[in-house]
């Protein structure tokens, strides 16, 4: 290849506006456009291209483009075509959003849920999906929580490795499978402030530790072919300029084949903002150099182009790392067979597009996630002989997607919509709460009032970042003026992070956290309103008292203090908690420690009953922690988990293995250790699990 061909591979295009007749913005083709060749003809010449974003096709755009783009460079390369893969592909399936999907503590719900997303995007020619999200959302104000599957390195590890076997499967060279690219690599999610993009202060030990935990799985044993360089620095040295992360860590030690692509301006972070680079031409070489393999509409095309071909003539620029970068981009094509095969069927896309099967997944997925917080005196389920039931608030009538996905696509079932369908018979008044006094007046006429507040697009997502946690708006007040009528009332949110719920703890009788539970929310939510579906979601992340607690994850080190003259410094509600319409217990528990030498797993074992009388799933969780070890470690640690269906009074012996390398420490010495000792075990429903023993390993 020429040096022109080489760097033209590293671009990545936007191809809506730039390539179609029409387009109804700026990151989707109209479904009627047309290819334009003479639009390619002057943006690439016969130089080919490496990616094309910001284009949704159909099978049949897609397949217009690639045989243009096939026919016109010298040596036929293919273009890879990428898009948006969160929760749900373009206009297909809207799957609830990342932190509904890790509240099911189900690995193989993620695998069907990548597997699905995958599916309906290879069907229109895509190759590849900017997602999962695999940072720690260990800062609640950032606006990305609800991307995030929470703020445990172990759960989200293999949540995400889970998502990547299914997105990618056993094969990229198949009609169903693309490109998974978890992101953005590495500790994005604990901002300083809790601000998009803002730096990030860990030190080697707790990146290694905690921030590159929730990754590894997807790399080193989901073959993850693709990842996304995050715009943060950490400790001064911006990703994208970080080959200690971006080559030593993930190529060296975890052996990844795949290609970095900067998230969008991160290479121009280097010279705008964080001036590790003088001019454009340093900062693209830096980047390049430093790991990163393709620009994310970074600079202009020719400015881009020209600046690495500048540096290799200059010498700034080692050929070695051009080649690394090309071979990275080239290998994703290879992979997924375009070079044989670059065009689909497009009667796949009729086949698959929102197939019942992945609707299946999204509702069963949406039933999963929903998480009691509070059910006082059993106030659920409710019964479907209630006569009058006010739905109130601002989030009651409208089906809260989240971010990355538009809430007109989809059933867009909202949670009004859910009620009336599950009870038909009953009078349902509903009112959106913006008059507080029409809507006392509403509830103080029901039997029931089920409110439904949270968070919306532009409050929560990309950008949305919050300097309190309340609820937005007049939404606590109405949530006051509505408990004040002493009528029973049950809270339903949908939101995208932890929210200070204080008040509503103390006074309100139920609280059911639904997130943004997909295009079937509504019914989901109504379902267990009702009964139809007995909650077995967890909580994947802490919701703190106040902001002034933060940050406030569970696993943090002996050494915290968690008290303050106004404050016990306790949760409103722990990692991994979450009620059930039955009650569970846990007992005798047993280790099988490994002889001496072995490298054999250890082996904990117990029983759960459940002591209620309604047929329940469980989500047993176990924790760790080094008792004494040569450098300080969190207070306990999620090192498994699994999902027990219990009738009535049933009793279940579980058993749960435990790899020695999960209780590695980077050691004084920076090394990776299994270290000698004693060590603590808990099992229960939660981080806040009681049910204990220890055992001593002799590694």
């Amino acid at each position: 290849m020429t040096p022109e061909e080489k760097v033209r591979q590293l671009d990545l295009y936007a191809g809506a506006p730039a390539l179609m007749s029409s387009y109804t913005d700026d990151t989707h083709a109209a479904k009627d456009a047309v290819f334009l060749p003479e639009k390619a003809e002057a943006l690439w010449g016969n130089l080919g291209v490496g990616g094309i974003h910001d284009l949704n096709p159909t099978p049949e755009q897609s397949n217009a483009i690639q045989r243009w783009v096939i026919a016109h460079n010298r040596l036929g390369i293919p273009a890879l075509f990428i898009e948006e893969g969160l929760h749900g592909f373009d206009t297909g399936t809207v799957f609830p959003a990342p932190l509904n999907l890790a509240a099911t503590f189900d690995p193989e719900l993620a695998r069907q849920t990548g597997s699905a997303i995958a599916a309906e995007a290879r069907a229109t020619g895509v190759g590849m999906i900017l997602a999962p999200v695999l940072d720690l959302a260990r800062e609640p104000r950032w606006g990305r929580v609800e991307e995030d599957f929470g703020e445990d390195p172990y759960l989200t590890g293999q949540m995400g490795f889970a998502y990547v076997r299914g997105v990618q499967g056993a094969s990229l060279n198949t009609d169903h499978t693309v490109v998974a690219e978890p992101k953005h690599f590495a500790g994005h999610g604990s901002p300083e402030g809790g601000t998009n993009t803002s730096p990030v202060h860990i030190g080697e030990r707790e990146l290694r530790s905690v921030m590159l935990k929730s990754f590894e799985p997807a790399f080193r044993e989901g073959h993850a072919m693709a990842t996304m360089a995050a715009y943060h620095e950490i400790d001064g040295i911006p990703i994208t300029a970080d080959p200690f992360l971006l080559k030593t860590v993930l190529r060296g030690e975890w052996g990844f084949q795949g290609m970095v692509l900067s998230d969008l301006g991160a290479i121009q972070r280097l010279y705008k903002v964080h001036h590790v680079a003088a001019t454009p031409k340093d900062a693209v070489c830096l980047a390049v150099r430093s790991g990163v393999d393709m620009q994310f509409y970074d600079f202009e095309h020719d400015v881009f182009q020209n600046a690495l071909l500048d540096c290799l003539k200059e010498g700034t620029l080692p050929e070695a790392d051009l080649d690394r970068a090309v071979s990275a981009v080239l290998r994703l094509k290879f992979s997924l067979d375009l070079f044989d095969h670059p065009f689909v069927d497009p009667s796949l896309d009729k086949r698959v597009y929102r197939s019942q099967a992945h609707l299946d997944v999204s509702l069963r997925s949406a039933r999963e996630s929903m998480t009691l917080l509070k059910n006082e005196n059993h106030l659920l389920p409710l019964s479907k002989s209630v006569r009058r039931i006010a739905v109130i608030g601002p989030n009651a009538n409208v089906a809260r997607y989240g971010d990355y996905e538009k809430e007109s696509n989809g059933e867009r079932i909202s949670l009004l919509q859910g009620i009336k369908s599950a009870v038909p018979q009953a009078m349902v008044d509903f009112d959106e709460g913006t008059d507080i006094g029409a809507a006392v007046a509403k509830a103080e006429a029901s039997d029931v009032v089920i409110l439904g507040l949270g968070e919306k697009q532009g409050i929560s997502g990309e950008g949305f970042d919050r300097s309190e946690l309340g609820l937005p708006g007049n939404q606590e007040q109405l949530l006051e003026a509505v408990v004040k009528t002493g009528k029973p009332v049950v809270l339903v949110l949908e939101n995208g992070r932890p929210l200070t719920i204080g008040w509503a703890k103390d006074h309100v009788g139920a609280i059911l956290e639904a997130w943004y539970p997909g295009e079937f929310g509504g019914r989901a939510i109504a379902e267990t309103l009702f009964g139809d579906n007995n909650p077995s979601g967890r909580l994947t992340i802490t919701f703190p008292r106040s902001v002034g607690q933060l940050p406030d994850f569970y696993n943090s080190d002996p050494s915290r203090v968690h008290k303050y003259v106004d404050d016990d410094g306790k949760p409103l509600f722990p990692f991994g908690f979450g009620l059930s319409y039955t009650s569970f217990n846990y007992g005798d528990i047993a280790v099988e420690a490994p002889a001496a030498g072995s490298k054999a797993d250890i082996v904990v074992s117990f029983e759960v009953t459940n002591t209620g009388e309604r047929e329940g799933t469980e989500v047993p969780q176990l924790y760790m922690r080094q008792e004494v070890g040569s450098v300080e470690t969190p207070e306990r640690s999620l090192a498994g988990f699994t999902k027990v269906d219990l009738k009535p009074h049933e009793s279940k012996r579980v058993t749960m293995h435990l790899r020695q390398s999960q209780l590695a420490v980077w050691n004084a010495e920076n090394r990776w250790a299994v270290e000698p000792g004693y060590y603590t075990v808990w099992v229960g429903g939660s981080s806040e699990a009681a049910l204990t023993t220890r055992f001593l390993l002799k590694p």
